[in-house]
């Protein structure tokens, strides 16, 4: 990526998500400023916790750099104003959720022999995971597997019935790995901290 991502870039990429948040509940258009750097192509993904129990609320992304990244931002955070899992956002949410932007690098593809090496080539905390096999495809960001505690082999599982699969199909389908750097509000419009490095 042709772009520092430092606290500045993260201060600025969650508030252009906050901007497009207000404008959605408020049920008018995106006003949001894009800063110039933000031109680059990168996937992102904006998820939403209520705060302070941190329950998930929303999580909705672009994985892959087929757009700027401020369009990216734009599109994920108005995404995740309606992710289909839950009712739209509502405006007397807003100042009780946190909003986490993450900047992805792009997916290279998982090449390995046999099912050990692809477990042994997982970094947990580190790696996002795409599958694809059989029309079915599913994403998991690479904070998921921290919290909830599992390992490669039970990322891997889960990431399976993201996609619709079976736990094992894992084994014989095509996956992706990817990196990302986490910005997040320590409480809603608070600080926005950074979490992990880019390798």
């Amino acid at each position: 990526m042709n772009i520092g991502l430092d606290e500045k870039v993260g201060k600025e990429a969650v508030a252009l998500a906050r901007q497009v948040i207000d404008s959605y509940v408020r049920g008018s258009a995106p006003d949001a400023d894009i800063p110039s750097d933000f031109n680059i192509l990168a996937g992102a993904f904006v998820t939403l916790h209520t705060h302070p129990a941190r329950q998930l609320r929303g999580c909705v992304g672009i994985p892959e750099p087929v757009m700027s990244l401020g369009d990216a931002i734009i599109r994920a955070a108005l995404g995740a104003c309606q992710d289909p899992r839950f009712p739209p956002l509502r405006e007397d949410e807003v100042e009780r959720i946190t909003v986490e932007v993450s900047i992805l690098t792009p997916p290279k593809r998982l090449e390995a022999e046999d099912p050990a090496t692809i477990l042994h080539s997982i970094t947990v905390g580190r790696d996002g995971l795409i599958i694809e096999r059989g029309g079915h495809r599913g994403l998991l960001l690479p904070q998921v597997p921290v919290e909830w505690g599992w390992d490669a082999e039970e990322y891997l599982e889960n990431l399976c019935r993201k996609a619709g699969l079976k736990p094992k199909d894992w084994k014989d389908a095509e996956l992706f790995s990817f990196e990302s750097i986490i910005f997040t509000e320590s409480e809603p419009r608070g600080e926005v901290e950074m979490v992990g490095n880019l390798s």
